[in-house]
């Protein structure tokens, strides 16, 4: 049967269940969210005259938790009002509801016989062919669907979500016996078409993928440091961003998870393992001691580190006292970050003979043994648990990228002068003559299957920028920019500067692509797949030439900066831009005149050039005021002054957005404008936008004045930033930015509701700009952000 998810239920409304729900409703699928309904009033609910029959305290649990997903912190909702799509109920009145859904998730309490017990009551109203799965972190599935029917059996499986589920990009599948392979196949490409999950298929064992390989590697840690005497700021210091893994790095990240959520799940491998195994999943002492004390982490403010005035401590195991926080500081640590690319930096600490270099390899050769060893039992190859550990836990290579980055060979021979066992899979890999767990073959990665080597899977929808231009190579490229041909008549504009940030070499090649597009190809898609789509202009370019006074020089440049935006604006073939991550300043600035932006759902954009003591200078406050004006019906009545005030409210507060969807809000998306889930996908969706635009006869849009507020406007914007500056709100330097914005976006000294012409506006806005980058207390303001990478109040 064809399958389809128009409307899901999510049983359990805990800060995972109500997350989950969130992710549901931030793609735009409805969903009732359940829980247990309360036992007793409370004396407020008492006061009020409320009953426990009463269907405001029945449903509160759930109603609860629904309010929450707004006030947590990193938002769970893409959108505040994708809430609406949020119904709360109770298991006990609206179970009947269940027969409407087409998948129900369920998040209860990890307990085999209470989550059996809920399946009898899903399996007698749920209608025939609906999913049901189970967010368990570690229950086996199997069990839990014994004792179904027939048909609930076929379309039950395992769905584990990562927390938070907005923005975590693991989702794992397990499949019992029972699973129909088609439930399978379609939940797979439903996690990752309209999730934007990366879904690796593990099988029905104790924590799965990520959690086994993930606690194991944790516990190994705690044991190592234990045993040679390292502090907790010591092992953070060396275990996070330095090889390749989040910077919360060990400690940090038991903090943020919570040791009571972390000690459930060492628990529950502990508890399904035995032998030399399951010791290792056994907690330190000093650890249960922590728990009994409440210093679980984050939430309880106190941990493995405490912060007391102002200051971070961290806690010395062995006393269970807090004192100053250590770093490791050893000769192969400088050298590391010397080494060029992630694998010469972790293959220096491994084999460095020093104290980092002993605790990395100490800590590192069991879990990549282990993962070894649990090849075939928790996954049936290596690119899914590979993945795993990329997605759930954010490593930047997961175990067999780290055996290849740190050599196999030399891996296992040290290992074997220490007594370890060398996993099957490993000798064999190196008994055949392979030196490697992947290989690349004419641009495509293949992987080690135990007997040969397999082509790694690839999405067709996962464009890997690097691996493409590996394979077909540039049209033309300078320091900043590469333009490719994407195929299928489109070709794609990569910024590669540093932080992707603009300057005269990418300007020049966004001319170059759209006079090539213009003539030879369908459309062209902007787009890359650094860490941030670009976080704005040069500021260091900017600043030197302030500072020289070469005003001639920063007007070409700002002059050339606008042409290149209109040049985008007006080009006869559709331009798509594809942002995604910070977009912000002057990368906002090349999205607004698109014919079509592709967002990322994760996508900070906005206009923050008043933090650096200026206003946009590349067409962005022209771009975002007629962004504003476009989506108005033709013939009614238009005020100009709510529109422009908008505007400059959004610039003035430096505004971005916290999402693809809210900068939809924000006026800097249209209607039209899409957002993918997914932001692997991102990029061939940009590319289906640009030939969907050309396929349907794409015009480019006509040159036109534009109507503006005039001198009248101007004064009502000040308004506001006045009373901010007497109320010691804003400083005189601020009032001041305000000013040339609100004289900038009024359109300078004309009456309200004259049409001006474009180029009129942009010529405001290049002066505007560059007397300020003139002003010493913006030169201030680009010079901090430049050394602190924070904004200075001057």
């Amino acid at each position: 049967m064809a399958y389809q998810i128009k409307k899901a239920a999510v049983l359990g409304s805990g800060v995972m269940g109500s997350g989950i729900a969130a992710h549901l409703a931030n793609i735009g699928i409805p969903v009732l969210l359940l829980d247990i309904v309360p036992g007793k009033l409370t004396e407020d609910e008492e006061a009020k005259g409320l009953t426990l029959e009463s269907t405001q305290v029945r449903n509160k649990i759930a109603t609860g938790a629904i309010q929450k997903l707004l006030k947590q912190k990193p938002a769970p909702l893409a959108s505040k009002g994708n809430l609406a799509l949020i119904e709360a109920g109770n298991f006990e009145d609206d179970l009947e509801k269940l027969k409407d859904v087409d998948w129900v998730i369920e998040v209860i309490v990890e307990n085999l016989n209470v989550k059996k017990g809920l399946y009898e009551k899903i399996d007698a109203v749920r209608k025939p062919g609906t999913i049901i799965s189970s967010n368990t972190s570690g229950i086996s599935i199997e069990a839990m669907a014994e004792g179904r029917s027939e048909d609930f059996q076929k379309h039950f499986l395992g769905t584990h979500f990562f927390n938070p589920p907005r923005y975590l990009k693991l989702l794992e599948v397990i499949p019992a016996s029972s699973t129909a392979p088609e439930v399978v196949d379609f939940i797979t490409t439903f996690g990752e078409d309209r999730l934007g999950k990366g879904v690796v298929i593990a099988k029905d064992t104790p924590n799965f993928i990520a959690n086994r390989i993930g606690t194991y590697g944790l516990l190994v840690t705690l044991r190592e440091m234990e045993k040679r005497g390292y502090s907790i700021g010591e092992v953070d210091s060396v275990t996070g961003a330095l090889i390749g893994r989040p910077k919360s790095a060990t400690f940090r990240t038991l903090d943020v998870v919570g040791l009571d959520t972390f000690m459930h799940v060492a628990k529950n491998a502990y508890d399904k393992t035995e032998g030399e195994e399951q010791k290792v999943f056994e907690l330190p002492p000093f650890m249960k001691k922590m728990i009994e004390n409440g210093w679980i982490g984050a939430k309880a403010k106190q941990g493995f580190f405490l912060k007391k005035d102002k200051e971070i401590l961290e806690l010395d195991p062995s006393t269970l006292e807090y004192g100053p926080v250590k770093k490791l500081k050893t000769p192969s640590i400088e050298m590391a970050k010397q080494a060029k690319g992630l694998a010469n930096k972790v293959k220096t600490l491994v084999y460095a003979n020093d104290r980092t270099g002993e605790l990395l390899w100490n800590i590192l050769a069991p879990t990549l043994r282990y993962s070894a060893e649990l090849h075939g039992e928790i996954a049936d190859d290596i690119v899914a648990i590979d993945n795993g550990m990329k997605w759930g836990f954010g490593w930047q290579q997961g175990p067999f990228e780290i055996w290849d980055a740190i050599g196999v060979a030399k891996s296992v021979e040290k290992m074997k002068e220490e007594g370890a066992t060398i996993p099957t899979f490993v000798q064999n890999l190196l008994d055949k003559g392979y030196e490697t767990f992947y290989k690349e073959e004419d641009n495509d990665l293949y992987f080690f299957d135990g007997e040969g080597y397999q082509l790694v899977p690839v999405n067709e929808k996962a464009i890997n920028l690097k691996n493409y231009k590996k394979k077909h190579g540039v049209i033309k490229k300078n320091s900043g920019a590469s333009l490719i041909d994407l195929g299928d008549g489109v070709a794609l504009l990569e910024f590669h500067s540093q932080s992707n940030s603009i300057g005269p070499d990418i300007i020049q090649m966004i001319n170059f692509a759209v006079d090539e597009v213009e003539k030879n190809y369908k459309g062209l898609v902007i787009g890359n797949q650094g860490k941030n789509f670009c976080v704005g202009a040069n500021l260091g370019m900017i600043l030197m030439e302030a500072q020289d006074d070469n005003i001639f020089e920063l007007d070409f440049i700002i002059r050339s900066f606008q042409n290149a935006m209109m040049k985008i604006k007006y080009s006869s073939k559709p331009v798509v831009a594809a942002p995604h991550q910070m977009t912000l300043g002057g990368g906002a600035e090349v999205c607004l005149p698109a014919a079509h932006i592709q967002a990322s759902m994760e996508t900070y954009m906005g206009l923050v050039e008043v933090g650096v003591g200026l206003i946009p200078g590349g067409a962005g406050n022209v771009n975002l005021y007629t962004k504003h004006l476009k989506g108005l019906p033709n013939g009614v009545h238009v005020d100009y002054q709510y529109i422009a005030n908008k505007v400059f409210e959004s610039v003035a507060t430096a505004k971005v957005s916290t999402s693809g969807e809210e900068a939809r809000e924000n006026n800097f998306l249209d209607f039209a404008d899409g957002i993918s889930v997914n932001a692997d996908h991102l990029i061939y969706d940009a590319k289906q936008a640009a030939i969907a635009l050309y396929d349907n006869g794409y015009i480019a849009p006509k040159h036109e004045k534009i109507p503006v507020t005039g001198d009248s406007g101007y004064a009502t914007m000040l308004l506001g930033a006045e009373g901010m500056f007497l109320s010691g709100f804003i400083s005189e330097h601020d009032l001041k930015i305000a000013k040339k914005l609100a004289f900038v976006l009024s359109g300078g000294k004309v009456p309200y509701g004259t049409k001006v012409d474009e180029q009129y506006m942009l010529d405001l806005e290049r002066e505007a700009f560059l007397s300020l980058v003139a002003e010493p207390k913006s030169q201030q303001r680009m010079q901090h952000m430049l050394v602190k990478g924070k904004p200075l109040r001057n």
